[in-house]
C-alpha cells in the first residue's frame, strides 16, 4: 500500500559514466544515484519508478520517474537537494506533486528519441560522446524512404535486442523523421507508443546501411516481416542516442 506523497521527476542525464538507468547490483546507475540522495534527503528508502530503461552510455534529456514519500519536504527543497546531491552527469529538471494514481512507466503515451549521426570527413573533438562518426556518405533520401516501412504498427521482432523484457514484440511508431544539419550532423527522431531493447539503435543501424546503398528502402520492409534480428543492420552505438521527452496527458 502506498503511502505519503507521490513526485513526479523529469530528469537530464549524460549517460556516459552510469551502466544505464535501471539498479544494478555491482554497476552505477542513474536510479540507484538518484535513490542515494532521496535517502539521505528522507532517510527512507526510496523506490524510484523509471518511465524508460535506458541502456549503458545512452543519454537523456527528459527521462521521467516518480516516487512515493512520506515526507515534510515540499517540491522545491527536493528539486534543489537532489540537484545538490547527485552526481554532476545528472540534473533534476523539475520536480513535482502528482496524484497518488499517476506511474511515470504506465501512464506514459508516447517517448520521443533522437539519434545523432556525425557524418562528415573529420571528426570532432569535442562532443565526440553525443554522436555517432560516420564518415562515409549517406544518401538520406533513400534513408527517408525507408520511414514508411517503420512508422505504424507492426511488429518489430527483427529489430529487438536479447533479453528484451516484453510479453510481445508489436509496437506503434507514431513518427520518425531525418534532417540533415550544416555542421554535419544527422539526425533521426522517432516517437512511438513503446520500444524494445535496441529497437531504436538497430534501426538505425539498419538505415545506415540503406544510406550506403547495401540495403535498398524496401528492404527495410522485408527484413521487418522476416522478423529475423540478423537480417537487420548492425546495432548503433549507445552514444547517439537521446530519450528526449515522454508525454503524458498532464503535460
Amino acid at each position: 500500500m502506498k503511502t505519503g506523497q507521490n513526485f513526479k521527476l523529469t530528469i537530464e542525464y549524460d549517460g556516459t559514466p552510469f551502466h544505464g538507468w535501471q539498479r544494478q547490483k555491482n554497476n552505477r546507475t542513474v536510479q540507484e544515484e538518484i535513490e542515494k540522495a532521496l535517502k539521505i534527503m528522507t532517510c527512507r528508502h526510496v523506490t524510484l519508478r523509471g518511465a524508460s530503461r535506458t541502456d549503458a552510455g545512452v543519454h537523456a534529456l527528459g527521462q521521467v520517474a516518480n516516487f512515493n514519500c512520506d515526507t515534510r519536504l515540499n517540491s522545491e527543497a527536493l528539486l534543489k537537494g537532489l540537484n545538490k546531491l547527485t552526481h554532476d552527469a545528472i540534473v533534476i529538471r523539475d520536480c513535482r506533486r502528482v496524484p497518488d494514481s499517476f506511474s511515470a512507466q504506465f501512464d506514459a503515451q508516447s517517448k520521443l528519441y533522437r539519434y545523432r549521426i556525425l557524418n562528415r570527413p573529420l571528426p570532432c573533438a569535442i562532443g565526440r560522446q553525443y554522436a555517432w562518426y560516420y564518415n562515409r556518405s549517406l544518401d538520406l533520401a533513400d534513408m527517408r524512404r525507408a520511414l514508411i516501412h517503420i512508422i505504424g504498427l507492426h511488429d518489430f521482432k527483427a529489430f529487438e535486442g536479447a533479453g528484451s523484457p516484453r510479453a510481445h514484440t508489436v509496437r506503434h511508431v507514431l513518427d520518425a523523421v531525418f534532417t540533415r544539419q550544416a555542421d554535419g550532423y544527422v539526425i533521426f527522431e522517432i516517437e512511438g507508443v513503446g520500444f524494445l531493447r535496441h529497437m531504436v539503435r538497430n534501426i538505425v543501424g539498419t538505415l545506415v546501411y540503406v544510406g550506403l546503398g547495401r540495403l535498398t528502402p524496401d528492404d527495410v520492409r522485408t527484413i521487418r516481416l522476416s522478423k529475423d534480428r540478423k537480417q537487420a543492420g548492425l546495432n548503433a552505438p549507445a552514444h547517439g542516442l537521446f530519450l528526449v521527452k515522454i508525454r503524458y496527458d498532464l503535460n
